[in-house]
C-alpha cells in the first residue's frame, strides 16, 4: 500500500460512515385525525378518543435523529394538544405540546408538529395534555430505535412487543371526570380497572427459545402498577432512553408516566403463561391479565396468577435503587454513558419542591410550594417571545417550601442555560407521587424517608444513577434529581398523575440565555398557533 493510501482509506471510511448517518436522519410524515368513538374496555360502552380510528392510538416507530412531520387534525369538540412524553425537543420547546408552550388546536382545525428524536433511543409515549382527555384515550407508544451504526449492549431481540398499562375509570366520557374535578372533588380513590393496550386481555405470541423485547409504559392517570410474567424472568436493559446494568427481575414496579424496556427469553415448557399488571400500594388490588403464547403451545394458561411482591414501599424503593446506569454502554451516541461524570459537577442552584393537597375557595386543588398552578390564556412561551407582560412572573413561586396559605398563580422558576441544578421532590403526603420534566432527562440520585436536608446528600449516588424523565416519590419521603440545563426553552415540570396536574400540581422551568442564537434555540415556527394576548402578532 502506498504512503498516501492509508489516509485516503481513513477518509473514505469516515465519508461512508458520515453519509450513512446522514441518510438515516430521515423525514417521516404522518397525518393523524383525533375523533370520538365508542369502546368497551370494561365491558360496557364508553366514549373514547381515537387517533386515526385506533384506541390506543398508532405506535410511532422511529429511529434516532428522525425528523417527524405530523399533521394533527382535531375533530373533537374541545381544543386539543398532544405531548411527546420523554422526547427532549432539543432547542425546540415550541413543539412540546403543552399549554405553557402551545396554543391548543381548536375543533375542526389542525396543527403540524415538526420535531426530531435528536440523540435519543428508548421507549416513550404520547398523550393529550389538554383537559382530562388523557383519561379516555388519545395516547399511544413512541419507540425510538438506535441507528444502524450505533451498537446496543444486547443481541438484537427476535421480536418487539409494546404494552401500555394503566388504570381506567368508570365514566361515560373524559368530560364526566373533568366536571368532577371542576366541581371541587377528587377522583375516586381506586380506579374501576386496569387495562393492557386498552383491553382487559391481550395475547403476545413468540417462539420457544427466542428472546423478545417488551416495552412497558404506565399510561394511566394515578396508579402505580406492578408488572410480571408467569415463570419468566425479565432482564431490564433500558429505562426511558438510559441503558442500565442488566439485572433480572421477577416483577417490576412501573409508576405513572414511566417506561421500562426488558428482554424475556421464552425458555419454559411450551404452553401459555399469564402476563399480569396489578395495582400497588392499595388495599383494593385490581389486575389485568394478558397471555404470553408459545407458538408451539401444548396447553392454555394454568395455575395461579404469579403473585405480587410481598413488600410495599421499602421493597419498591430498594428495587428503584437497584437500577444503575451502564457506564460502559453508549445510548444514542457512540460515547459511553459513563464519560459524563455528573457527580463531579458543582451545583449552580438547588430547589426543594413540596407537593400538597390544599382546599382553595372551597375546592380541592393540588399545589407546589403552596402555589396551585393555573393556565394562562396566553402560552408562557409566546408571552416570553413577544415580551408580553401580565402573563407570568418569575417570582411567583419560591425555591423552597415555606409556611403560609396556598394560592393560585401561573408559576415559573427561572434558571440559566448551562446551569447544573438539584431538585428535591418533598412528599409530605401519605400518597405516592410521580414527577415528570419535559425537555430533559435527569439523574435520579437519591430516595429517602422523611424530610430531606443537606445531610441527605451524603446518600446520593454520584457514580451510576440512571437518567430518566419521570421519577416516583414515595409517601412521606423525598427523591433527589440532578439536571444539566443544556436545553433552552420553557419546560413543564408536573405531576405525572393527571388529576393532580389538572388541579395545579405543576409549574414551568424557564431555561434562558440573553444571547439569541440558533445554536441555543430554534426560532418560533412560522405555523405556530397564536392565541390570548399573542393573537394577531407576527411570528
Amino acid at each position: 500500500m502506498g504512503k498516501m493510501a492509508l489516509p485516503y482509506l481513513v477518509f473514505a471510511v469516515l465519508v461512508l460512515w458520515s453519509s450513512s448517518a446522514v441518510a438515516e436522519d430521515a423525514y417521516k410524515y404522518y397525518t393523524w385525525t383525533a375523533t370520538y368513538g365508542t369502546a368497551y374496555p370494561l365491558g360496557f360502552p364508553q366514549q373514547v378518543i381515537l387517533i386515526n380510528g385506533q384506541f390506543p392510538g398508532p405506535t410511532l416507530n422511529l429511529v434516532t435523529n428522525d425528523n417527524v412531520i405530523l399533521n394533527l387534525i382535531n375533530k373533537l369538540d374541545q381544543p386539543l394538544l398532544l405531548t411527546w412524553n420523554g422526547i427532549k425537543q432539543r432547542k425546540n420547546s415550541w413543539q412540546d405540546g403543552v399549554l405553557g408552550t402551545n396554543c391548543p388546536i381548536p375543533p375542526n382545525s389542525n396543527y403540524t408538529y415538526k420535531f426530531q428524536t435528536k440523540d435519543q433511543i428508548g421507549s416513550y409515549i404520547y398523550f393529550p395534555s389538554t383537559f382530562m382527555q388523557k383519561a379516555m384515550g388519545g395516547f399511544g407508544a413512541l419507540n425510538v430505535y438506535a441507528r444502524s451504526v450505533i451498537p446496543v449492549p444486547y443481541p438484537k431481540p427476535d421480536g418487539d412487543f409494546t404494552l401500555l398499562i394503566g388504570d381506567w375509570f368508570n365514566a361515560k366520557s373524559h368530560k364526566e371526570l373533568q366536571l368532577l374535578l371542576d366541581s371541587g372533588k377528587s377522583l375516586p380513590r381506586y380506579p374501576s380497572g386496569l387495562l393492557i393496550n386498552g383491553k382487559k386481555q391481550s395475547t403476545f405470541a413468540g417462539d420457544q427459545g427466542k428472546t423478545y423485547m417488551f416495552r412497558i409504559s404506565n399510561v394511566g392517570l394515578k396508579t402505580s402498577i406492578n408488572f410480571r410474567i408467569q415463570n419468566h424472568q425479565m432482564k431490564l436493559v433500558e429505562v426511558e432512553g438510559s441503558h442500565v446494568i442488566q439485572n433480572f427481575y421477577d416483577n417490576l414496579d412501573v409508576h405513572v408516566g414511566q417506561s421500562l424496556t426488558v428482554l424475556v427469553t421464552l425458555d419454559q415448557p411450551p404452553k401459555d403463561y399469564y402476563i399480569v399488571a396489578s395495582t400497588r400500594f392499595s388495599r383494593r388490588v385490581l389486575s389485568s391479565n394478558a397471555i404470553l403464547h408459545y407458538t408451539n403451545s401444548a396447553s392454555g394458561v394454568s395455575g395461579p396468577l404469579p403473585p405480587p411482591p410481598m413488600g410495599q414501599m421499602h421493597w419498591s424503593m430498594k428495587q428503584a435503587r437497584s437500577f444503575r446506569w451502564n457506564l460502559t454502554a453508549n445510548a444514542a451516541r457512540p460515547n459511553p454513558q459513563g464519560s459524563y461524570h455528573y457527580g463531579k459537577i458543582p451545583l449552580s442552584r438547588s430547589f426543594v419542591l413540596a407537593n400538597s393537597a390544599p382546599i382553595i375557595a372551597g375546592k380541592q386543588r393540588y399545589a407546589v410550594n403552596r402555589v396551585s398552578y393555573i393556565n394562562s390564556d396566553t402560552p408562557l412561551k409566546l408571552a416570553d417571545h413577544f415580551n408580553i407582560s401580565g402573563v407570568f412572573g418569575l417570582n411567583s413561586i419560591q425555591s423552597f417550601p415555606s409556611d403560609g396559605s396556598p394560592y393560585l398563580a401561573t408559576s415559573v422558576l427561572p434558571a440559566s442555560l448551562h446551569d447544573f441544578i438539584e431538585i428535591v421532590f418533598q412528599n409530605n403526603e401519605n400518597t405516592m407521587q410521580s414527577w415528570h420534566l419535559d425537555g430533559y432527562d435527569f439523574w435520579v440520585v437519591g430516595f429517602g424517608k422523611g424530610k430531606w436536608s443537606e445531610v441527605s446528600r451524603k446518600r446520593y449516588n454520584l457514580v451510576d444513577a440512571p437518567t430518566r424523565h419521570t421519577t416516583q416519590v414515595y409517601p412521606n419521603s423525598w427523591t433527589a434529581i440532578l439536571v444539566s440545563l443544556d436545553n433552552q426553552g420553557m419546560w413543564n415540570l408536573r405531576s405525572a398523575m393527571w388529576d393532580r396536574t389538572y388541579l395545579g400540581q405543576q409549574l414551568y422551568l424557564r431555561v434562558y440565555s440573553p444571547v439569541h442564537s440558533l445554536s441555543n434555540e430554534y426560532d418560533m415556527p412560522l405555523n405556530a398557533l397564536l392565541c390570548g394576548k399573542a393573537a394577531g402578532r407576527h411570528p
